[in-house]
């Protein structure tokens, strides 16, 4: 154990409040991402006395292990003043802030070796347990309170960009979807003398299958008449001449729910085949979950095969790729509710079959993708800026098992 390593114990103590005043404070709980998020429990005829107190800068974390993956549930609480919990979860806080600082200690926990550490030394047969005590026994190299903050300080910069260029990139979303909703929804699309079509006299024909009026020329159409669905597969794990390869592999987990997926050079090498048994898709492919959690969906920034939880999605009869996304976005919401699974949720090819959608005449797709190119691009370089930013934080975190003092 390096000199500079302390026991955790000695730094922090376990918070006791009940909410015994029935006070009415948000409720709460934890994720994998290492937030608090609003919980969604139940709480109608519930001991409300029984739930625990939490307050600014305290932690707390949830000891079952063996539910939640590689990943610990632990947070440091920022949101409000004070909130409750569940008693599933043990709220804790640091004794002396001059000593060790809460923000330096929760980036000590979102690194990948503490879920490591917190796995291995968890223990019990039905369920495994982090308990306090071996919460307690972690080591940790605590410098002086100073270095701490300058440690936070710059960590919080990296947070502060990406979350900045995430901002960008949701606007950017919001503009792309805006235009599609002007031009194929509200039909003010630009006829052939640039003006809007619809307000400008546009010949529009009754759609009995959507009960209103729609352009002259569009046809109603299954969603899989519109677009091509193709469906992935899992190699082999145990043949090692698969994995280490620089064919990027996506599962549900790179499917973010955001504009674009990517995997840098430096996953690649690590989660990447070298040999893919299904089809390698080209950049821009539309790919949505269709297991677990499903409907989220995001373009593949790089060419890249997948897993059988996911969905690719390309357009047919050459149909440019930023139209594919927008009219799966237009969809995704009513086939989220067609999942189905007596374990899992699932979207089947059927549930996509019985979507029925407007498809627009081939030159308004056509200028459309033109006009929304650069939105695309833009969005895709503040991504790859973000995925530097996340990068450079995580070496950040892999570097605080070596300071010093």
């Amino acid at each position: 154990m390096k000199s500079n390593y302390k026991r955790l114990g000695a730094y922090i103590q376990p918070v006791v409040g009940r909410n015994i005043d029935l006070g009415n404070l948000p409720l709460v709980g934890l994720s994998i991402q290492k937030k608090f998020i609003p919980s969604i429990a139940n709480t109608i005829g519930t001991d409300m006395s029984t739930y625990r107190t939490i307050y600014k800068n305290q932690f707390a974390y949830g000891p079952v292990t063996s539910r939640n993956g590689d990943r610990i549930t632990i947070a440091l609480f920022n949101d409000y003043e004070k909130a409750l919990i569940s008693q599933a979860y043990i709220p804790f806080e640091v004794r002396d802030t001059k000593e060790l600082e809460p923000e330096y200690l929760m980036m000590w926990f979102r690194r990948p070796e503490f879920d490591r550490y917190a796995r291995f030394k968890s223990h019990g047969s039905a369920r495994e347990i982090f308990d306090w005590e071996e919460m307690c026994n972690t080591f940790l190299p605590v410098p002086h309170i100073d270095k701490q903050r300058e440690i936070v300080k710059e960590y919080n910069v990296i947070q502060n960009r990406i979350a900045l260029k995430q901002q960008l990139i949701q606007k950017l979303e919001e503009t792309a979807q805006a235009i599609y909703r002007e031009w194929f929804v509200d039909f003010e699309f630009p006829d052939e003398n640039g003006k809007s079509y619809k307000s400008n006299g546009g010949e529009m024909v009754w759609c009995e299958e959507l009960g209103k009026e729609i352009p002259k020329g569009w046809e109603v159409k299954p969603f899989t008449k519109i677009i091509k669905l193709s469906g992935g597969g899992t190699p082999d794990t145990n043949n090692e001449t698969y994995w280490n390869g620089n064919i990027p592999f996506f599962t549900p987990a790179d499917v973010i729910d955001s504009y674009y997926s990517i995997r840098t050079e430096k996953n690649v090498t690590q989660l990447g085949l070298k040999n893919s048994s299904t089809r390698l898709y080209p950049k821009n492919t539309v790919f949505v979950t269709a297991r677990g959690t499903v409907g989220a969906i995001s373009l593949a920034g790089c060419e890249m095969t997948m897993n059988q939880s996911c969905y690719a999605i390309t357009g047919i009869n050459g149909m440019n790729p930023y139209f594919t996304h927008q009219i799966t976005l237009s969809a995704i919401a009513k086939l989220k509710n067609e999942a189905v699974g007596a374990v899992f949720a699932a979207l089947v090819t059927k549930d996509f079959d019985n979507q029925i959608l407007l498809e627009p005449d081939q030159n308004s797709i056509k200028l459309f993708g033109e006009k929304i190119k650069p939105i695309y691009e833009s969005g895709l370089n503040i991504v790859l800026q973000n995925q530097k930013l996340s990068e450079l934080r995580d070496l950040l975190l892999s570097k605080l098992a070596t300071i010093n003092g």
